[in-house]
């Protein structure tokens, strides 16, 4: 089999989809991939900012330990003029503040003395050494508030997240990859984390230092001020120019990034089908063409995203040699102390090392919106449909079911179920046979509200399933799928999942029930026996009758077993009939089989072709009627 194109894996794996199931039933789908830069940043940035909001006392305390340090590093700046000044006999003493401040006469009379000057250097030392020891203990605040409040933050974005795929109705997740939802998780909200940690107190303290340096360039000169910010403009012109580039790489970036991680977390899964169908070199192949796509658009972002620093820095240099150049003419020719041009090259530093810090948090600002959209985007998903203001809930079930003129597709425009009719009195058991894709399970689907009917009525005991809360509703079916899953942890846990407060005895019975209290006996731990990886330590049929016994514990009155045996061998299927008869006693029961020897005991066995009831009846009248069920049953004709 040969690789697939970048195109059609790009397609099948990228992060945003076009609404239709990638597994199970209805037809596979992926949709439009963001392009550029995130389509509404500012409504991105104003809802991450409000997740930061919460926590405004502790960002007050952040924005005033940034202000001191800020000033600190100024004030400290600004001493180094003392410092020269005080160091060199031609430099006029009333241009020193400490001068001022600690030996008045000496610059009343401008005389001082070699002496007079080492005793002002130690003083204005001191003093610089208490206003940095101030500096640092505020950055040190800052930092670790800093650092509470963006996981604080972070923590609040996962949480909601996560809450919000607990929400998302089944279709969402047949129609997304598990690896990309989980890279919502991961990389993008890394991205996020980083930019709220690091980024936004670089904004910040950058505004607030360029405010103040620009504040004190006046002071000191504002002719050299003029000059300094006349390269402003270039600064803007160069970080906007390869903003644009970055942001629309970056964003490529991330989706390419869910791509490769929903093609391994695929192929991770199915790592035992991949070597039974001897699939490695394609799959290495394909996971090239994925890598090598990444590789690309990483190195774009990349690129555009660090060059950022080199041309602003150079751009500073530029800056910075003009203005020296033109300070020393200063010096020589209008009077200006070498201490304020030294003081002045220092702040014209400070003054553009914002700008190219904030240039070079362009990347990770890009990065961190890209993946706060793509967060946020399973944020603004439809949750499940609101249940009716007036619903009630479901008390003493007797389980009559009754599907009247039942018509639904997956996607609008393609009917998997064609007028489907039929009526499940209270404790029967209804069968369900047919070709794969016929719409056996879309049926068990829609008695679940999985998925919401398109035309005619579903009723529990008389009441549509709409009237009813979701939640009381599933509450009262229990259902063991073809499709086994365990949860990491005990198996009398696992068995319990579906009735947390059922005791330890219901649980052992339960598994009497299911037949499977014999095998978990012979298990080193018993029932305490810690499952993982899905139960991976256990056989495919093991699985299975806990998956049953899951379901024996529910007292659910409805009971759907979607291929429930399939994972069962037929030594094991015989030894478990008795088991699934209690089980299904006093229970209206759905069962779904492609063993027809599973379903010749059925009340009514539905025989369904291309969305449709062809034929139906109990086992002996289907096989008087010698046609498509009796094909299958005798083996004139396999199922598909």
């Amino acid at each position: 089999m040969a690789a697939r194109s970048i195109e059609e894996l790009q397609k099948r794996y990228s992060s945003l989809g076009k609404t239709g199931p990638r597994r199970g039933p209805g037809p596979r789908g992926r949709g439009p991939r963001p392009k550029g830069k995130p389509k509404n940043s500012r409504a991105t940035v104003s809802r991450l900012v409000g997740y930061i909001a919460a926590y405004r006392f502790r960002l007050i305390f952040v924005l005033l330990c940034m202000l001191v340090s800020t000033l600190t590093s100024l004030a400290g700046s600004y001493l180094l003029r003392d410092v020269i000044n005080a160091l060199d006999r031609d430099a006029d003493p009333s241009k020193s503040i400490l001068l001022k401040i600690f030996m008045p006469e000496a610059v009343a009379t401008g005389v001082l003395s070699d002496s007079d000057r080492l005793w002002c250097l130690g003083v204005i030392l001191l003093v610089l050494a208490c206003i940095y020891a101030v500096g640092i203990v505020s950055s040190y605040l800052q930092a670790r508030l800093m650092i509470a409040v963006s996981q604080n933050a972070v923590e609040k974005i996962r949480n909601d997240l996560f809450k919000k795929l607990q929400r998302l109705p089944v279709r969402y997740f047949d129609s997304h990859p598990t690896g990309e939802l989980m890279s919502r998780f991961t990389n993008d909200v890394d991205a996020i984390d980083m930019m709220i940690n690091s980024t936004v107190t670089s904004l910040i303290s950058g505004t607030i230092s360029l405010v103040g340096t620009f504040i004190m360039m006046i002071y000191t000169n504002w002719v050299l001020t003029l000059i300094t910010v006349a390269f402003v403009p270039l600064y803007l012109f160069g970080g906007g120019l390869i903003g644009k580039k970055s942001s629309k790489y970056y964003t490529a970036q991330q989706s390419a990034l869910g791509a490769v991680n929903g093609y391994i977390e695929e192929t991770v899964t199915g790592s035992k089908v991949v070597k039974v169908f001897n699939h490695e070199e394609v799959c290495i192949e394909e996971f090239e063409i994925l890598n090598d796509d990444m590789r690309d658009k990483q190195f774009k972002a990349q690129f555009f995203g660090g060059v950022m620093g080199p041309i602003m820095h150079n751009l500073s240099n530029l800056s910075f040699a003009v203005t020296a150049g033109v300070g020393g003419l200063l010096c020589l020719f209008a009077g200006f102390d070498v201490g304020g041009l030294t003081v002045f090259c220092n702040y014209a530093r400070q003054f553009s090392f914002p700008i190219n810090n904030i240039s070079m948090q362009m990347s990770t600002i890009f990065s961190a919106l890209a993946g706060a959209e793509r967060v946020f985007n399973v944020m603004d998903e439809a949750p499940e449909t609101a249940d009716l203001p007036d619903a009630v809930e479901m008390k003493d079930v007797r389980g009559e079911v009754v599907l009247d003129n039942v018509s639904f597709g997956y996607v609008p425009g393609q009917t998997v179920l064609r007028h489907i009719s039929l009526y499940a009195h209270a404790g029967q058991k209804i069968a369900f046979v047919g070709s794969t894709g016929a719409g056996k399970t879309t049926i068990t689907n829609l008695l679940n509200r999985f998925y919401d009917i398109e035309e005619g009525t579903i009723t529990i005991d008389g009441v549509d399933i709409r009237s009813y809360r979701r939640d009381s509703l599933r509450e009262n079916i229990a259902m063991v799928l073809q499709d086994t899953h365990l949860f990491t942890g005990t198996i009398m846990e696992n068995i319990r999942y579906g009735r947390p407060d059922a005791s330890d005895e219901e649980v052992i019975a339960a598994a009497k029930t299911a037949s499977a209290h014999s095998f978990i006996m012979r298990l080193e731990h018993g029932y305490r026996t810690r499952l993982e990886g899905d139960g991976a330590n256990l056989s495919q049929g093991q699985r299975q009758l806990l998956n049953i016994a899951r379901a024996a514990l529910s007292k659910a009155p409805i009971l759907v077993l979607d291929e429930a045996t399939s994972s069962v061998d037929t030594r094991t299927e015989r030894h478990i009939e008795k088991g699934m008869d209690r089980l299904m006693k006093n229970r209206t029961t759905f069962v779904i089989a492609h063993r027809l020897s599973t379903v010749r005991n059925a009340n009514a066995i539905m025989v369904l072709e291309q969305g449709e009831i062809i034929e139906r009846g109990n086992h002996d009248q289907l096989l008087a009627l010698g046609g498509r069920y009796y094909e299958l049953y005798t083996g004139k004709k396999e199922l598909d």
